[in-house]
């Protein structure tokens, strides 16, 4: 059974319950109503009776004037003495010898009960007649019933069958309401059957109604998810096809070499010098791959302590103008005495990282700058060269794994796989701080990193 039907089962039932429950309220206190108005009338009946009766002189009842009746009221009226013995009625009644109410010639008080007798159903008032502490006899007032039975079954008939049309329209109602509600739902499941089949994740669930509802907010975080999906898989396809890139240069360089070596049977120190330098770019790789699952996993952890910026600073200024050699000049602009809490062996990896991005980019006789500021409450480290930069549409994907801006950046034997500024972002971000990136094409690139200072 669908969900929309059980839905809609369960709308109708429940709309059948509260109609039921109304109509049953609505029914009893109409019914308390004409009862009481019925109960009333007979009372004051038995009132003008009463007030008509006269004693004997031997102390019983004798003398006793019946009301004048109206003939649309179907009132009847018998007395009975305390020997039940009939002593008069009214005249609709001269031939019945049984009382209206058996019970009530001997309930002791004044009582309503209703009765069937001969085929007619009758509301009977039984009032004992008393003087004193003694009972002369017995009154009983009774009118016919006939059209409050009627109020009732058209009463009934109508609450059932406005029940019933309630019920249908109600059904009705919700299966319509229910299929557009659900239909995103059953768009999901078609979504979901379709990338199943096709392996597609660039479908989306169509949404035409209001976003701000329950289903809306679910349709846009499913679509918000495979978007995701695809993007985590798209970056995956990637990944694997960079790396098998990566991978294949390497490996066809020793290969290469093994086999001229082969060939020439005699070891070649130029091979050997080749094979080892493959041999590194390949550490390298698995290094910086193993580095990035351990941190995307979790399982690289950071060893966090106060560390002094400035002079480790200074110890990667040493160290990048032994890497620059004669080929840049290595300037540092500005140092402050600072403090972060933060892994020191991380953190001067990110600025070798960014230092060695900067000098191998940079062409002969360029500068790279280094700078150390307080900013507020943070620390700003600044590294920039005046290389040929990277082009604008290239900007938003430095970050990414694998990602070279070729146009910028020439490729060769020496450079990186592109997992550097991937990592670099990734211990930034893992001391609550963040790296920027501003370029123009032909006149450099900076890099900007914001650190918040340590606070004792």
């Amino acid at each position: 059974m669908s969900l929309r039907l059980r839905l809609t089962l369960l709308y109708s039932v429940l709309i059948g319950m509260i109609m039921l429950i109304f109509g049953t309220t609505v029914f009893l206190l109409v019914n308390i109503l004409i009862i009481n108005q019925v109960d009333d009338r007979l009372t004051a009946q038995a009132n003008d009776v009463i007030g008509m009766a006269r004693l004997g002189p031997d102390g019983e009842l004798d003398r006793i004037s019946l009301p004048p009746l109206d003939m649309n009221t179907n009132n009847y009226i018998q007395i009975w003495d305390r020997d039940r013995k009939l002593l008069t009625a009214s005249a609709a009644l001269r031939n019945l010898k049984e009382p209206l109410d058996s019970y009530g010639l001997v309930a002791g008080g004044p009582i309503f009960r209703e009765n069937t007798l001969h085929g007619y159903h009758l509301r009977v008032l039984s009032v004992p007649l008393q003087m004193g502490e003694r009972t002369l006899g017995t009154l009983q007032v009774a009118t016919d019933l006939d059209v409050v039975d009627t109020i009732r079954r058209n009463m009934s008939t109508t609450m059932l069958a406005s029940a019933a049309v309630a019920v249908v329209l109600a059904a009705l109602a919700s299966w319509v309401i229910l299929g557009r509600a659900l239909s995103p739902v059953e768009a999901i499941t078609e979504t979901v059957d379709q990338i199943n089949r096709a392996d597609d994740l660039s479908r989306r669930i169509p949404y035409r109604h209001q976003a701000d509802d329950e289903i809306g907010e679910m349709v846009e975080s499913f679509n918000q998810t495979l978007e995701r999906l695809e993007s985590l898989f798209t970056s995956q396809q990637r990944f694997l096809a960079d790396v098998s890139h990566e991978l294949r240069t390497p490996l066809t360089v020793i290969k290469g070499n093994v086999d001229l070596m082969r060939r020439m049977k005699q070891i070649d120190d130029e091979s050997l010098a080749s094979i080892d330098q493959e041999a590194g770019r390949l550490t390298r790789l698995v290094g910086g791959l193993l580095m990035l699952a351990q941190a995307e996993s979790g399982k690289l952890t950071l060893n966090l302590r106060p560390v002094e910026l400035d002079s480790l600073l200074v110890e990667v200024f040493q160290e990048m103008r032994v890497l620059a050699g004669t080929k840049v000049h290595v300037h540092l602009k500005e140092i402050d005495q600072l403090q972060v809490n933060g892994d020191r062996d991380r953190l001067k990896q990110v600025l070798l990282n960014l230092a060695a991005n900067a000098i191998q980019y940079t062409p002969q006789d360029g500068d790279v700058f280094i700078s150390l500021a307080k900013a507020g409450d943070q620390a700003r480290i600044s590294v920039w060269d005046t290389g040929p930069g990277i082009p604008p549409e290239d900007l938003p994907h430095i970050f990414e794994r694998f990602y070279r801006a070729e146009k910028s950046r020439t490729r060769s034997r020496t450079s990186g796989f592109g997992l550097g500024l991937s990592i670099t972002k990734w211990i930034v971000e893992h001391h609550n701080g963040r790296i920027e990136v501003e370029s123009k094409e032909g006149k450099g690139t900076t890099f900007v990193i914001w650190l918040p200072l340590f606070k004792n």
